[in-house]
């Protein structure tokens, strides 16, 4: 008997190969059906190369990544998380599922050398994902995405931008696009959140964002400033994501700022709020954190703003 199931209702694979038998144990959960399919699989393996005995982990890297595709067909940036998925082809093709650290280490050295960490770590997250399917359709013997170890990233930023620098970049752009640049300091509101209000979602006194349309898939209630509202004439915005992106890079290069980024008018509108007082909770429940922890990278502002005042009445007691 090929396939059977043992008392703990695991099942089991067992095909002779030279009077030496392959045993796969599958995962808890797998049917009969997953087994022939396993028992299928390897003996096509060996068919492919007679006389020698599939190693554990066969299961091709490209075959991970098409298993991702697959899953993320169904997810809202389908085809964002597929062009990540796709950057790994040529590493992929040179790897099995087994040689997973192997993978990581090569494709690493390569990718860092043009992307950033972050972005080297979106790639390596869809092929995690894609053996974890692997695993789970018992088409691998273990989870071989568990050792696929990520880059460490710094994504702490301090680019905080006053007023008048925002107006410096924002005098180099169309109305449409300066409607969003203002919109996102009086907001704080990140850019893929402002390209899909509709008009709808604005109110007499607030705009109502759902929670489709949010990254936290939470609701936001942004309230309507005097100072906003004259830009909300431009909304629904007719500028798509990449021609904000197009028009922000040409704007603070001609503003002399080519360093700061469009998400950087996020971190401002927190700092000019803790400049004024606000408190971090407040702070948070408008930025749309999930929790105020995530706050927490603007507390050394805070720091610094209570150091300055203390300092100045040191001054005055010293002078």
């Amino acid at each position: 008997m090929s396939t059977w199931e043992d008392k703990k209702g695991r099942r089991h694979v067992g095909v002779m190969v030279d009077g030496q038998r392959v045993h796969r144990i599958l995962k808890a959960g797998a049917t009969a059906s997953d087994a022939k399919r396993v028992e299928s699989e390897i003996r096509g393996a060996l068919a492919k190369a007679p006389g020698q005995i599939p190693q554990v982990g066969d299961f091709p890297m490209v075959g991970a990544l098409q298993l991702y595709i697959a899953h993320a067909a169904g997810l809202r940036s389908a085809s964002t998380s597929e062009h990540h998925a796709l950057r790994l082809v040529p590493w992929a093709e040179k790897y099995t599922a087994s040689q997973a650290r192997e993978f990581t280490a090569h494709a690493v050295k390569d990718l860092t050398t043009q992307y950033a960490p972050a972005t080297v770590n979106r790639s390596l997250a869809t092929l995690k994902k894609g053996l974890t399917i692997a695993w789970e359709r018992s088409l691998t013997p273990e989870n071989f995405g568990l050792r696929i170890k990520f880059v460490p990233v710094n994504n702490k930023r301090e680019v905080f931008l006053s007023i008048e620098q925002v107006g410096q970049i924002a005098q180099h752009c169309t109305k449409q696009v300066q409607a969003v640049i203002w919109a996102a300091l009086l907001t704080g509101a990140r850019r893929g959140e402002l390209v899909k209000i509709r008009a709808e979602d604005i109110g007499q006194d607030v705009i109502s964002l759902p929670g489709s349309h949010t990254k936290t898939l939470k609701p936001r209630i942004i309230p309507i400033i005097p100072a906003l509202r004259p830009w909300l004439v431009y909304f629904p915005t007719t500028v798509g994501v990449e021609g904000i992106k197009t028009a922000w890079q040409r704007a603070r290069i001609k503003a002399g700022m080519p360093h700061v980024n469009f998400h950087d008018l996020r971190h401002s509108c927190a700092s000019i709020m803790l400049g004024l007082g606000v408190d971090l909770y407040t702070i948070s429940k408008i930025l749309g954190h999930s929790t105020v922890q995530t706050t927490q990278r603007y507390s050394h502002l805070q720091v610094d703003a209570q150091r300055q005042a203390l300092e100045k009445l040191g001054n005055l007691m010293t002078g």
